[in-house]
This record gives structure tokens, C-alpha cells and sequence, in this order.
């Protein structure tokens, strides 16, 4: 299997794919061969992670991705889970841990995923306290600053995913989410723009990769269907906010290229702002199918890229010619 860095070249050069045959929004084809790795958020399969660690670490090898991004080890040593990735040819790229744990024994943290192989570290999420307008936004702001100084003495790179809740404006007009950038500098905190909430709360995806090019190492893609009026609550539907209603009728998530994202522009951006990485997360399975089955569905939506301006040969680095044609 040919490495997934092959299939994205039809979304890297950007613009437009109306030339190349489709829609108005889809990125220019071909151009440039050299793309962007991609890796699995495990959070994705995480029952069948929990049930068959290393069995489903070969299996997401065995779609094509190149890398993981871990959601806690299930019980697994460092060491073990090292091995693994060894045995298996995926890179260990990053891991979401919990600011409660890091805050709790940040140097075990580190001392873990450095043994696991990881480069990055990235805070989840944060609770409603420590958001925008919450009484510790403030402190945790400090916090990170602490926790990214730590990583940055021991060779790691500290990330921060966001929700959409970062994009409540604080008293100085910013959106909270750049406040915070603004606030930590960017050798101790680098951006995982989730491009799914980034979108959900009104906002530019392309235009946000823009905005932090040259910080924004890893970028998550994750594409979502909304029905009508917005009426649940999304985060009900990844098992937070209990107690509140799961629509998945007005909103879900959804492999990538079956929801309202525009995934090769994203793609394009992120390779134009420096990114290393790309990361598929989907919090919950969609549209019939197993969350394995999601990730497979993306990674194949990922591969047709490629093959849709350049057939089934390596792109020689030159527009294809429907794209010649229509200039």
C-alpha cells in the first residue's frame, strides 16, 4: 500500500477543483507530490481499542493511515505501547491528556509519552470553569503556560484542541481562543485547530490555518452534518454535558467528505501554514456504520482525492489534464 502521503496530493495545491470536474469549493488538483502524513485521534475507536489495543493499531495501519494520536493507553505501558507502533510501521505523533492530569503529575505525563515515542502533547478540552468567561479562564492560561514550559525543557511541543466555546469574546474584544495564543508564546504552546468546531461555531476554517500558519503543527480534520435548526446539544453526543438530549437529527458527526466541510481546501491551508500533520477524529459513528468502519470511510474519501485528478499513478507534479484543459 502505497503511503497515504501519495494519495493527498490532489487537495494540496489549493484553489479551486471546479477546473478539475468538481464543485466550486474543491481545491485545484495535483501540482505538488510532496503531502502531508495523516494519523487516526484513537479516540475515534476507542471501544475497540479498549477491547484489542495492538489488533486495532494494525488495522488502522492496515487503511493506510501513517500515524495515531492516542486517548490514553488503556492500561498498556509506555514501553509496550512503543513496541507496538515499532512493530506495526505507525508513528506515535501525539496524545490528548486530560489538564486534570497533567496538572495532577505533569512530569509522569511527559515521562509516558515521551517512552510511548510522541512529539506532542495536547490539552482535550477544558471545563466550563476554566473557559472563556469562567472564574480560572484567567488561571488557566498560567497553567498551560507552566505545563508548556515543562514540555518544552523535555523536548516536547505542548498543543491546545479546541471546542467551540474558545470562540466567546473576552473583555478585550479577542475570542478567547486567541487570547489564549496571544497570551502563551508559541515556543511553549502550538495550535490543534479542530476544524470541525472551528466551523460549528461560525468561523473560516481556511481562515484560522491562515491566521496561526507557522503554528499549527498538527491540524485535526473532522467533518459534521447539521439538519435545520441546531436544537441538541453536540456535546451530548461525544458523552459530555449528561443529561442533555442527543440529536443526532439536527447534528453529527460524519466521515470526512460526507458532511459540509470543504476537506481539500482544509488540507491545502494546513499544508501552506507549515502543518505536519493531519489527524481524522469522529467522535461518534454516523450513518449506520462502526466507528471503524467511519475511519476506513475516511481514509478511502482521502485516498479518492488523489486518484480523481491522477488516476492511479504518482502524480509527476504537473496539472492533470483536465486541469491543463480548462486553463
Amino acid at each position: 500500500m502505497k503511503k497515504i502521503t501519495m494519495f493527498l496530493m490532489a487537495a494540496a495545491a489549493v484553489v479551486s477543483m471546479a477546473s478539475c470536474g468538481g464543485n466550486a469549493q474543491k481545491s485545484e488538483c495535483c501540482g505538488d507530490c510532496e503531502q502531508l502524513p495523516v494519523g487516526l485521534q484513537l479516540y475515534s475507536v476507542r471501544g475497540d481499542m479498549e477491547q484489542d489495543f495492538k489488533g486495532t493499531l494494525q488495522k488502522v495501519k492496515a487503511m493506510g493511515y501513517d500515524g495515531v494520536e492516542f486517548a490514553g493507553l488503556f492500561g498498556n505501558t509506555p514501553e509496550q505501547v512503543n513496541a507496538w507502533c515499532k512493530e506495526i510501521g505507525l508513528n506515535p505523533i501525539s496524545a490528548h491528556v486530560p489538564l486534570a492530569d497533567m496538572l495532577a503529575d505533569v512530569d509522569k505525563v511527559i515521562a509516558d509519552y515521551k517512552a510511548v515515542g510522541c512529539q506532542y502533547i495536547a490539552v482535550p478540552y477544558v471545563t466550563e470553569e476554566r473557559r472563556p468567561g469562567g472564574e480560572l479562564f484567567m488561571q488557566m492560561i498560567d497553567e498551560i503556560r507552566a505545563i508548556g514550559e515543562k514540555c518544552k525543557a523535555a523536548g516536547l511541543v505542548l498543543l491546545y484542541h479546541n471546542h467551540d466555546f474558545e470562540f466567546k469574546k473576552v473583555e478585550n474584544g479577542q475570542f478567547g481562543l486567541d487570547f489564549l495564543y496571544s497570551s502563551v508564546p508559541a515556543d511553549l504552546l502550538q495550535t490543534e485547530l479542530d476544524q470541525c468546531w472551528v466551523k460549528y461555531s461560525g468561523q473560516d476554517p481556511v481562515a484560522y490555518l491562515q491566521k496561526y500558519s507557522g503554528r499549527a503543527p498538527v491540524v485535526h480534520l473532522k467533518d459534521f452534518h447539521v439538519e435545520g435548526k441546531q436544537e441538541g446539544d453536540p456535546y451530548a453526543l461525544i458523552g459530555l454535558n449528561e443529561g442533555e438530549e442527543k440529536k443526532q437529527s439536527a447534528f453529527e458527526f460524519r466521515p470526512l467528505g460526507h458532511g459540509v466541510q470543504d476537506i481539500p481546501a482544509i488540507i491545502a491551508a494546513s499544508k501552506a501554514a507549515g502543518s505536519k500533520w493531519l489527524i481524522v477524529e469522529q467522535d461518534q459513528p454516523s450513518m449506520g456504520k462502526t466507528p471503524m468502519e467511519c475511519v476506513a470511510m475516511s481514509m478511502e474519501y482521502l485516498k479518492s482525492l488523489k486518484s480523481e485528478c491522477c488516476g492511479d499513478e504518482a502524480c509527476s507534479g504537473e496539472p492533470c489534464a483536465d486541469c491543463k484543459e480548462a486553463k
